[in-house]
């Protein structure tokens, strides 16, 4: 698998997420923290789409009624059925031994590591200064 560039760091927000298509492929970008996650843009369960879910942080429970939020930890919500997934690793919240959504690899390059080679052809003037978004599919 080779990666693709998606987008610009500065198209995605903290907090936000982005739809992008990979080969033929809808995948959501999330920017946690500076942190890029990407996952498949389709529930398991039956095929909500991800990127119109509610994100949220995560909440554990030790007993009835007291309630521990996990910032550091955000979580999918299906639009559809609620079904919570974690967008670093696509498991499911309630079953992550069981269910998952697919999710990739990401990466953030600057440009300039983006142009490679040697050339001696005409040359142009080239942008490379913004950081870029690559998701491994």
């Amino acid at each position: 698998m080779a990666f693709e560039i998606v987008a610009q760091v500065s198209d995605i927000p903290v907090g936000q997420r982005k739809l992008v298509e990979v080969r033929g492929r809808e995948v959501v970008i999330f920017n946690h923290g500076g942190q890029f996650f990407a996952l498949l843009n389709r529930c398991p369960h039956q095929g909500g789409r991800l990127c119109d879910g509610k994100l949220t942080v995560a909440v554990t429970s030790s007993e009835p009624g007291h309630y521990d939020y996990h910032a550091d930890r955000q979580v999918i919500r299906c639009p559809w059925h609620a079904w919570e997934f974690d967008i670093r690793t696509g498991k499911s919240w309630c079953e992550p031994d069981r269910v998952k959504v697919r999710s990739y690899r990401t990466e953030v390059l600057a440009g300039t590591q983006l142009v490679r080679g040697e050339y001696t052809a005409q040359t142009f003037p080239v942008k490379t200064e913004n950081d870029y978004i690559l998701v491994d599919a």
